[in-house]
C-alpha cells in the first residue's frame, strides 16, 4: 500500500466501528505520552476496545523525571 486511499480500498474503513468493552478493558496508571501508555492504547485498538478508560491516569502527580545538570 502506498497511501491511505489504497489502504482503505484493500482493508476497508472503520466509519461504522463501535468499540466494545470486555474484561480486557482495564485502566492504566501510565502517564500520557509514555511508551507504556502508547502501547496500552495500541493494544486497545487491536482488541476493538474504547481508547480512553475513565479511570486512566489523568495527571502527572507522584511522578519523577530525569534531571540533567546544566553544563
Amino acid at each position: 500500500m502506498r497511501n491511505v486511499f489504497e489502504a482503505i480500498l484493500q482493508c476497508g474503513h472503520d466509519e461504522d466501528f463501535a468499540p466494545h468493552e470486555s474484561d480486557e478493558f482495564v485502566s492504566t496508571a501510565a502517564p500520557a505520552g509514555s511508551t507504556e501508555k502508547l502501547a496500552v492504547l495500541a493494544r486497545r485498538i487491536e482488541l476493538g476496545l474504547p481508547l480512553w478508560h475513565p479511570e486512566d491516569r489523568s495527571d502527572y502527580s507522584g511522578l519523577t523525571g530525569v534531571v540533567r545538570p546544566r553544563e
